[in-house]
């Protein structure tokens, strides 16, 4: 094993055994910590080292049952994979076995805690944290049907989320998108306020792991036929956004064997590679966002039993004991007992207003793994294996794109999709009829794919990649992210017929915020602000720079609006009004949704600017000091650590910083980026690889934030692929025996 200056591994091993013994060891080495959160995380078991303050969360956890679920996974898993597993654990272990109080990672000292030997159940529990991130839906289920009460043009608005800017990859748009709800279910305030609850349950959750994104819509990656580059190599690149944390989410590694070579990321305590390239094609993922849960309501009677179409039934049950600590300066816990029930819909989340809300979702099927479809894609040497490896992928649906080394593109979603006896999902259905029961999976055979298409390029963004005339469309676009990143990146790639990497790289880069540009402008058109704002305004080139100053007044201004919009018409939540709305109608001047209190968007916007100034000067937010109204202080990268916040010892872990650039509507969204790759299908030794801090996730360590200045900035952190290459770029050598 190698490792270069920057601590990347480079394994290469005789058999795969060995391989995935030694990933396992030296993954351990730089994020045991990380992996034991991560495992308990997932197990419900948090609770045990940080107390009272996160059992919540634990139930959140519980109440999915995954440690169940993984087992019966582990059960039919691919025979192949399981015993990379298996040796994967070994590694981890043998790495444990090493550690003495001189050496333990911090936080296990901290914590008062040993860590506990890993089993291959623990990964597979892992890529369930990845769904509950990226495919979690249930809570919009609930906002659609409390807002289905809005008159129809208003809920077709926000329904619709067909736009002008869109990038549209699969069909062809032949209709508008109108609302579809053909029922109305009366939702309570306590309905929604549990939904608001668990919605920052699970965001405390997630973004103390790096999981967190709000909407389950993150990510950008395209690729460019070689009939498009400066070299005639197809081009690769992703770059996904998850929530910044220290450490970050991916670990940097390359492993080699007679049977493989192979390099790019994983998740610590995942063997393989999940996203990066071998020695024949480069793959990326974004997340696709179709509905993969379902809520139903289901009526219990006074002995216990719930309705179905033929009577009432028993309840499963099952009791879960959380271990719970009790002082955090010992190691004692407390038992606390969570009763779980589950119908045959699924299992139940909560009982609010008499009505108890049960959850099915892809994920808690035993049967839809996440990791198969990785381990063969690291193995695969062409379009046809590609598309194999991906037909056995049962995680979050995810955009793949593809580039091989004969200058060669594609894209293929792939996932788990059901398919309803009756509608698509939008709403709760009743647990009592038939009418919500899954009847399959969208075919594999009927999900959206292309191959070396005309354009010669291909970009996802989490956008709406489907036309309206695809056949499964509600159920595949309905919670799409909106185009902004999408159009952005397209719009730079389109009339560049020689890209280069440099080209790449400054897309990636890239932090024009078009939405805030054409509020911007409309502001201005109108006349609407005061001088002082419209001067900023004026001179703004719509960039979101870390020291630029329009962008925080037009964000403040833009909330401004939005709740003004959601006070007259509850209880439609502000995103939606702030993300599907606000981009046409001021231009369109809706009267429909102007507040009644104004005479026209523009007595609005006045009112609006008015108001976000007071609120930026005032102490708790920017201050007076409008100097200090700079990007920076508003789109702040932290990087999270459990311990960050921890009295007298929280330092070491604390990462903060004001001079990243970006935006949520720009293809650089600042801290959010969580790795970025750019790769020449062919070229591998030119390979551009770097994740925001470093590959140690100890404090101490030179490498637990070196790659920060070659991420922030775009200088390249070239990932050599080839013995050659690697041996020139080697630092140190160890030699692992067993």
């Amino acid at each position: 094993m190698r490792r270069d200056n920057r601590s990347i591994p480079y394994i290469e091993a005789k058999t795969d055994a060995d391989l995935y013994f030694a990933q396992g060891f030296i993954t351990a080495s730089d994020r045991l910590w990380q992996m034991e959160l991560l495992r308990r995380v997932s197990h419900g078991e948090l609770a045990e080292i940080f107390g009272k303050q996160v059992v919540e969360e634990d139930k959140m956890w519980r109440k999915y049952g995954f440690a169940q679920i993984a087992e019966e996974s582990l059960k039919t898993l691919n025979p192949e994979l399981k015993t990379a597993l298996e040796n994967y654990s070994r590694g981890v272990n043998a790495y444990i076995a090493t550690l003495n109080k001189e050496n333990m990672p911090p936080e296990f000292t901290i914590l008062q805690i040993t860590p506990r030997n890993w089993k291959p159940t623990d990964t597979l529990v892992l890529g369930k944290i990845l769904a509950e991130g990226l495919s979690s839906t249930w809570r919009d289920d609930l906002e659609r049907a409390a807002i289905s009460i809005l008159p129809k043009d208003k809920l077709n608005d926000l329904l619709n989320q067909i736009t002008p800017y869109d990038v549209v990859l699969f069909g062809k748009d032949s209709k508008t998108q109108k609302a579809t709800a053909s029922y109305k279910l009366q939702i309570t305030d306590n309905e929604l306020q549990f939904a608001n609850e668990q919605a920052e349950i699970r965001k405390n959750s997630l973004e103390r792991i790096g999981f967190y994104m709000e909407g389950a819509a993150a990510s950008n990656n395209w690729v460019i036929s070689g009939k498009r580059t400066a070299d005639g190599k197809a081009l690769m690149a992703n770059d996904p956004h998850l929530p910044p944390t220290a450490p970050g989410i991916w670990y940097l590694s390359h492993l080699s064997t007679p049977n493989q070579r192979v390099s790019g990321v994983t998740f610590p305590g995942v063997p393989g590679i999940v996203l990066g390239h071998n020695e024949f094609f480069a793959w990326g993922a974004t997340n696709v966002g179709p509905d993969v849960q379902d809520l139903y309501f289901e009526e219990f009677n006074a002995e216990g039993n719930y309705k179905t179409p033929n009577g009432f039934i028993k309840p499963t049950k099952r009791i879960e004991q959380i271990k719970v600590r009790t002082n955090p300066f010992k190691t004692d816990t407390e038992i606390i007992n969570l009763e779980v029930l589950e119908t045959r819909n699924g299992v139940i989340l909560t009982e609010q207003d008499g009505k108890k809300y049960a959850l099915r979702w892809t994920a808690r099927d035993p049967r839809n793994q996440e990791f198969e479809a990785f381990f063969l894609l690291n193995r695969a040497k062409d379009w046809q294996g590609f598309q194999a490896a991906l037909k056995s992928y049962g995680g979050a649906s995810q955009n793949f794109v593809y580039a091989d080394v004969k200058g060669n593109i594609g894209w293929q979603i792939a996932g788990r999709i059901p398919i309803r006896k009756k509608g698509n999902g939008e709403m709760p259905y009743d647990g009592a009829s038939n009418d919500g029961d899954w009847t399959g999976f969208i075919p594999f055979a009927e999900l959206p794919v292309l191959y070396n298409p005309k354009e010669n390029f291909i970009v996802t963004a989490n956008q709406r990649t489907v036309g309206t005339d695809y056949k499964y469309l509600s159920e595949m676009t309905r919670d799409a992210a909106n185009p902004w990143r999408a159009k952005r990146i397209y719009d730079l790639l389109k009339n560049n017929e020689k890209v280069t990497m440099d080209d790449v790289r400054d897309v990636q880069h890239d932090v024009y915020n078009l939405p805030f540009e054409m509020f911007a402008k409309e502001i201005v058109l109108q006349n609407a602000a005061s001088n002082e704002t419209l001067e900023l305004l004026k001179t703004w080139d719509g960039r979101t720079t870390a020291d630029s100053k329009a962008p925080v007044l037009v964000n403040e201004i833009r909330n401004c609006v939005a709740n003004k919009i959601v006070a007259e018409n509850k209880p439609v939540p502000q995103w939606m009004v702030r993300e599907r709305l606000l981009y046409w109608i001021i231009k369109d001047n809706s009267a429909r949704w102007l507040p009644k209190n104004f005479a026209a968007y523009a007595d609005l916007l006045k009112t609006c600017d008015t108001e976000a100034r007071t609120n930026l000067a005032k102490p708790n937010r920017l201050g007076a000091d409008e100097s200090k109204w700079i990007w920076g202080n508003i789109f702040v990268a932290n990087f999270l650590h459990p311990l960050s916040f921890a009295p007298l010892i929280g330092g070491q872990f604390t990462l903060k910083y004001n001079n990243v650039n970006g935006s949520g509507q720009t293809p650089n969204v600042g801290s959010y980026v969580s790795m970025r790759h750019i790769a020449s299908a062919g070229n591998w030794d030119a390979t551009r690889h770097v994740i925001p801090l470093g590959q140690s996730g100890n404090p101490a360590s030179p490498h637990f934030k070196d790659q920060f200045e070659a991420w922030r900035t775009g200088t390249p952190a070239v990932f050599p692929f080839t013995k050659t290459a690697v041996e020139a770029a080697t630092k140190e050598i160890w030699i692992l025996q067993r």
